[in-house]
């Protein structure tokens, strides 16, 4: 049956769904619907911009996140979970990566404002340039975007409005019987019945309708449910300059009647947005005021207003900080800006106003600034700073230092742009050797304990690195001084948060990162790891950055050598996974041998033998596995070696009941020799296969020495590794020209 597409019928559809979620959302009340609507939702009903803010960041939730200096907590606004959905203004991939301290530090200054009544400090994001300042600020407009459009960030404003009367005269303007009765609104009436609609382009807050000591008391009823006190803002606030001349000409016309005052407003639920500006706004470092004022009176659409009003002189007010009303508003990198061209915020954040030529704007939002430490410093010499000082709250923003962090930002920004494979270990190469620009050398005199200030001293840029991504002590270190860096991570984390000039502060900024991965990247090929190192090379030869400028400490600073650190830590990694790759090496052969050989240890020590569960016989411990193994791992004396390692084994057995010894961890130069000691025997068939899948690649005419092997080392690679015949060329090829040359 050939079923044709009623394009009228799905219109209609449309409508009627679009009809039904009107009314559901109560986009226009009168004022009477807007109080019982407090009365219901008192809590939803009565806040400011700041308590609206922190209710907005509760909603999404949070997690905890465990990170080597200690266990996090995760706001999930920050992750943008509404992202790509009807009501997101933004992508997944926006996402801020990392920057845990300072979310939880705008949390609890959003707390405090709550205590205060009102947001009495701008919160001053500090730190180098491309450190994530924008966009944290960017993730919690997006997340009041979509907070407003669900029934628990429902927002309201209101109108005048007044209706059209017979032969074109405007009614309720006096005290006959044309005038609103108790009761009535116009709120409702159609578009076609209403002669003019006065805004109020602060959207302000409808309670501020209700004079001062009414609406104190109607607070104070919702205080006894629980509702806690109220902002400043409906406690102490009033109407704007124009709707407080409207207001009382109004009620002068009415002759006090107030319910018929009010029958002229009409309350609309609104939404924030950045894209149309609506309490989320972004100011750039212009020099000009942020709002202004206009006259509206001299309007012809107005001429139909009642006499008591077109005798008023109304300014409506405009710009960027009438646009943030009730929302946020970012001052991007506020101290570009001269002193003089934001002076005024420094009274208007202490009385919560802005004088204006002809009438004080009402300030009722969050302000978020930006600025990089050099412009910081240079405002912190000026004279009016101490004025300042107290009402700024400086939250410091430091570049990432966990490289698995930085390397979710490669991935969700950069990796999509790129047409064609990006190889493994591309984006992995650029985040590691943008944070190890950024690490510093431990000071030894910044620590209480003087041996984990000397053990972070001794740390090179790579081991501290993975201290900070995964908690790695380096096998290097171990027994107390494995123990000590251990549980002195949190330490050696947070040791210069308290200084000018601290970790995070200096190198690679993540513009120029994703700039070189995209620099890196081939329309055809697409992104290279090897293209990526020489790139990064090629970047270090530049002199117009201060952190290339800087003098090397043992291999802190020294980008150029960072480069080369990184290439090793790549090719690490492109030889473990070929040598699992190739079946050759597996690491539960040598930890097997290692747990074999401890085992004839202990019952060698202690004269007795062990069950072979292959003849099902008792044998004495073998001697030979022993010395040969003892030979690996260059035991002088085998007697003491013997003891030192049994006692080892049985103090880990004490510190950790029930658990099988992790001899990885326990000893891990012992394991890193056995591991050694087999790689040497095996090398060379590495070799050959890896050359094998090379001619494999090419198609060679050469004779394979093992088309099998090669087969299923290159199948693994893909599998195991995400390798394509491109990558995988190019990094075997990089692995044997550095390390199997000699085979």
């Amino acid at each position: 049956m050939d079923e044709r597409f009623d394009v009228g019928e799905e219109l209609g559809r449309a409508a009627e769904a679009v009809r039904r979620r009107f009314e559901t959302q109560k986009r226009v009340l009168s004022f009477a619907e807007y109080l019982a609507l407090v009365g219901e939702h008192p809590q939803r009903h009565t806040r400011d911009a700041a308590r609206y803010l922190r209710d907005a960041v509760d909603f999404f939730g949070s997690y905890e996140i465990a990170r080597p200096w200690g266990t996090m907590r995760r706001w999930k606004i920050f992750d943008l979970p509404f992202a790509e959905q009807d009501v997101a203004p933004a992508r997944r991939n926006d996402r801020l990566a990392g920057q845990e301290e300072l979310q939880n530090d705008v949390w609890r200054a959003l707390g405090a404002f709550r205590r205060e009544g009102r947001a009495n400090r701008l919160l001053l994001l500090h730190g180098p340039n491309g450190s994530s300042k924008s966009t944290f600020a960017a993730c919690l407009m997006a997340g009041l975007e979509a907070y407003s459009q669900t029934d628990e960030g429902a927002l309201y404003r209101f109108s005048w409005v007044f209706p059209r009367g017979e032969a074109g005269k405007g009614i309720g303007f006096n005290t006959g019987a044309e005038g609103p009765g108790p009761g009535d609104t116009y709120a409702h009436l159609p578009e076609e019945r209403i002669d003019s609609k006065l805004t109020s382009e602060l959207r302000e807050h409808p309670l501020l309708l209700l004079p001062r000591d009414e609406r104190r008391v109607l607070l104070e009823k919702l205080r006894a449910q629980d509702v806690g006190a109220a902002p400043d803002q409906l406690w102490n606030g009033d109407l704007g300059h124009k709707n407080r001349q409207i207001f009382e000409a109004l009620l002068t016309a009415y002759r006090g009647e107030i319910g018929r005052v009010f029958a002229h407003v009409q309350v609309e639920r609104f939404y924030v947005s950045r894209k149309y500006r609506q309490g989320a706004v972004t100011i750039g470092p212009q020099m000009a005021v942020d709002a202004r004022e206009r006259q509206i009176t001299s309007d012809r659409s107005l001429g139909s207003l009642p006499a008591s009003l077109s005798a008023l002189t109304l300014f409506e007010t405009f710009g960027e900080l009438v646009d943030g009303a009730g929302g946020v508003i970012e001052y991007s990198d506020l101290l570009k800006r001269p002193l003089d061209a934001w002076k005024y915020l420094l009274l208007a954040i202490e009385s919560g106003e802005v004088a204006l030529p002809f009438s004080n704007l009402p300030l009722n939002s969050v302000l978020i600034a930006s600025s990089n430490e050099l412009h910081l410093r240079a405002f912190q010499e000026h004279h009016d700073y101490h004025s300042f000082r107290g009402r700024l709250l400086r939250l410091r923003v430091p570049y990432l230092r966990d490289h698995t962090q930085e390397q979710g930002i490669y991935d969700a920004q950069i990796v999509p742009q790129i047409r064609g494979h990006v190889a493994p270990h591309a984006t992995y190469a650029a985040a590691l050797w943008a944070v190890l620009t950024r690490l510093v050398r431990a000071d030894p005199a910044h620590y209480e304990d003087p041996q984990l200030g000397r053990l972070a001293a001794d740390l090179s840029p790579l081991e501290k690195a993975d201290l900070y991504a995964k908690g790695t002590v380096p096998r290097r270190f171990d027994g107390d001084d494995e123990k000590v860096l251990s549980e002195g991570i949190p330490a050696i984390y947070g040791e210069t948060s308290n200084q000018n000039v601290y970790e995070g502060l200096m190198g690679a900024s993540p513009r120029e990162v994703r700039a070189i991965l995209l620099e890196a990247a081939d329309d055809g090929e697409g992104l290279g790891t090897v293209a990526l190192l020489d790139r990064l090379e090629a970047f270090c030869r530049r002199d117009d950055y201060e952190f290339l400028r800087r003098d090397p400490d043992q291999g802190y600073y020294d980008a150029p050598e960072l480069v080369v650190m990184v290439r090793e830590r790549w090719l690490d990694l492109v030889d473990d996974e070929l040598r699992g790759a190739t079946g050759l090496i597996d690491e539960t052969q040598y930890l097997d041998l290692f747990d074999r050989y401890v085992n004839h240890v202990s019952h060698a020590m202690k004269h007795e033998q062990l069950y072979n569960a292959v003849t099902g016989a008792y044998q004495d411990p073998d001697e030979k596995l022993m010395d040969r193994v003892e030979t690996m791992l260059g035991a002088s004396s085998p007697a003491a070696f013997r003891r030192d390692l049994l006692s080892a084994v049985a103090t880990w057995a004490i510190d950790h009941p029930g658990e099988s010894v992790d001899y990885v961890r326990l000893f891990p130069r012992y394991i890193d020799l056995l591991e050694g000691g087999y790689f040497e025997q095996q090398k060379k068939n590495i070799a050959t296969i890896a050359r094998d899948v090379l001619r494999l690649i090419d198609e060679s005419e050469d004779t394979l020495e093992d088309r099998e092997a090669a087969e299923r080392t290159l199948a693994l690679l893909r599998e195991r590794h995400g390798y394509r015949e491109t990558s995988a060329r190019a990094a075997l090829g990089a692995l044997l020209d550095a390390r199997y040359a000699d085979v």
